[in-house]
């Protein structure tokens, strides 16, 4: 995954905890993934999540993966530039 790639899923992470008023601290503690990789993620030290990572993510905020995924960011991405 690259970066700008990575940095469309950390928008969406960090929207929908603006839309719900979660911390990520707190999205944490509700997913069960570890402060330290959500924190490595959003401050770009990875760009590579896990499937099962998001998948977490997902849930933790009531939602599918597919639904996770599923927003006008993600789905303009173009990965061929």
């Amino acid at each position: 995954m690259n970066q700008e790639y990575a940095r469309v899923i950390v928008n969406r992470i960090v929207q929908l905890c603006e839309q719900r008023g979660i911390s990520v601290n707190h999205l944490a503690d509700m997913s069960g993934v570890a402060q330290s990789t959500l924190d490595n993620l959003i401050n770009g030290r990875t760009f590579n999540p896990q499937i099962k990572t998001l998948h977490k993510v997902a849930l933790a905020f009531s939602m599918t993966l597919a639904e996770f995924l599923d927003y006008k960011e993600l789905n303009e991405f173009n990965f061929e530039e």
